[in-house]
């Protein structure tokens, strides 16, 4: 895909990995409707995208029916039509099952896979006119590689990475493809209250921005970063899984200190 001349919506484009695959779409020429749910926040990283293209903020909540509308129309009216859709929008809590509210857990389902489907459902139409578009969905190297103290997140990454497999083979006679981003630990506000970090350190939104666009222009399926090591433990993960427990199981009580105050809802 050529990205000069397409017409975005990212969400949760104001901070993270949004607001850098937003500026670096931007920058090779795309046209860009950001959304968020602080508006403040949102009109800070509207100001701060100005300067690399032609951007629009919607202060929406892509969890609720209107926020969803707002989001949608606002992208169409301002944008003329849909190209690339990037559900971006996430938000973990972490902690043993047990200690999880159900209200922390019912949100973590609505903002990580709830409201991406039910948002590409409502864009497929104007997707569908494009004729050469692509569909974006942000899930998580927790989506590939369960972690205690993440089941709901990690159940919810895993969810929306297979809702775009499914969706791909569904959808690609209609001119629109769909890639998958599997990033590890980002230094995104998401991650500022917890303390796991992978080995060599947490990844930037802008090389994983950089990433996911180089794989929208080249047609690939997913991203998975991490560098080859992470592969590795993902193939693992897939062969023998029981490995990876062996792997885990000295580490749980640091990783559980570590993830006890993660929370970005």
């Amino acid at each position: 895909m050529k990205i000069s001349g397409k017409r975005a919506l990212v969400t949760g484009g104001s901070s993270g990995i949004g607001f850098e695959i937003a500026r670096q779409l931007l920058e090779r020429g795309a046209w860009v409707v950001i959304t968020g749910r602080r508006k403040q926040t949102l009109d800070h990283a509207v100001r701060a995208l100005t300067a690399s293209g032609e951007i629009v903020g919607v202060s929406a909540d892509v969890t609720t029916p209107e926020g969803r509308d707002l989001s949608l129309r606002t992208a169409l009216q301002a944008l003329g039509g849909l190209d690339i859709l990037v559900n971006n929008a996430g938000g973990v809590r972490a902690g043993t099952l047990q200690r999880l509210s159900e209200v922390e857990i019912t949100r973590m389902i609505e903002v990580n896979l709830t409201g991406p489907i039910l948002l590409t459902r409502a864009a497929l139409p104007a997707l569908e006119r494009s004729g050469d578009a692509v569909i974006v969905n942000i899930s998580s190297g927790i989506g590939l590689i369960g972690v205690p103290f993440y089941t709901p997140y990690a159940a919810a990454k895993a969810g929306i990475a297979h809702f775009g497999e499914a969706l791909r083979r569904e959808v690609a006679e209609e001119g629109i493809r769909v890639l998958t981003i599997y990033p590890t630990a980002t230094e995104t506000p998401m991650m500022a209250t917890s303390g796991m970090n992978p080995v060599g350190g947490r990844d930037t939104p802008e090389a994983v921005a950089r990433e996911s666009i180089e794989a929208i222009i080249d047609g690939r399926l997913e991203v998975i970063r991490g560098g080859a090591d992470r592969k590795e433990m993902v193939k693992l993960n897939r062969n023998d899984p029981i490995a990876i427990d062996d792997v885990l199981r000295p580490m749980k009580a640091s990783m559980e200190e570590a993830s006890r105050n993660h929370s970005a809802l």
